[in-house]
């Protein structure tokens, strides 16, 4: 059965989901789905001490993507409307399993349970990676004042992190097609050219069809 087109762009912060997401809604016509992040509360206090403000950060975060979906999926996908998001809510456990504590991320992921089990699939992933030295020049670029606290290493941790979860992510919906592209060897911001190879890409998967599954 054919389904709605539902695109996600994922990779570790800094990679540069939001702009991809916005050329490729721009390119189909799509609805562009963006994350809540600025109006998070904690978050600047939690790039300063991560130990004391993540799981309010990740409850934020979890709640409002929740709100999100439940809103795309009545609005379009259930009419029809092909929607592209800059993120997956798969992204919370990523980033709970790596600053909270046991009892703290157990607690975490019963509600994370709860509120995702009807949440609508993508049938597409768009996966954007990239070397430390790439995020950390990219975070440097865009001049958030919210990410200039960012440890290195959390973000070299959580480079790794998401690419075990894709490769989790993978196995668990194997029909789900994953397309990986390296920000180092590709920059679709600045070469007009990149973002043909992604787009194309892109276009061929959905020229086969996406299933529901």
């Amino acid at each position: 059965m054919q389904a709605t087109p539902f695109i996600t762009v994922e990779g570790p912060i800094g990679v540069g989901k939001t702009s991809l997401a916005k050329k490729i809604a721009a390119e189909f016509n799509y609805h562009l789905l963006k994350e809540i992040v600025d109006e998070n509360p904690f978050l600047g206090k939690f790039y300063k001490n991560i130990d004391e403000w993540s799981f309010q950060t990740e409850m934020f975060f979890l709640c409002n993507r929740y709100k999100q979906l439940e809103d795309i999926e009545t609005l379009y996908l259930q009419n029809d409307n092909p929607v592209v998001a800059d993120y997956h809510i798969m992204k919370n456990l990523i980033f709970a399993k790596r600053t909270l504590r046991d009892k703290q991320y157990d607690k975490y992921l019963n509600i994370y349970d709860i509120l995702t089990q009807d949440m609508p699939v993508p049938n597409v992933v768009v996966y954007l990676n990239a070397s430390l030295d790439t995020l950390l020049e990219r975070i440097q670029m865009r001049g958030r004042e919210i990410e200039k606290s960012i440890d290195p290493l959390y973000l070299q941790q959580l480079s790794i992190d998401y690419d075990t979860a894709m490769g989790e992510f993978e196995k668990k919906y194997p029909n789900i097609p994953v397309l990986r592209f390296s920000g180092d060897d590709i920059d679709f911001v600045q070469r007009e050219e990149d973002l043909q190879l992604i787009i194309q890409k892109l276009q061929d998967t959905l020229h086969k069809g996406v299933v529901i599954t």
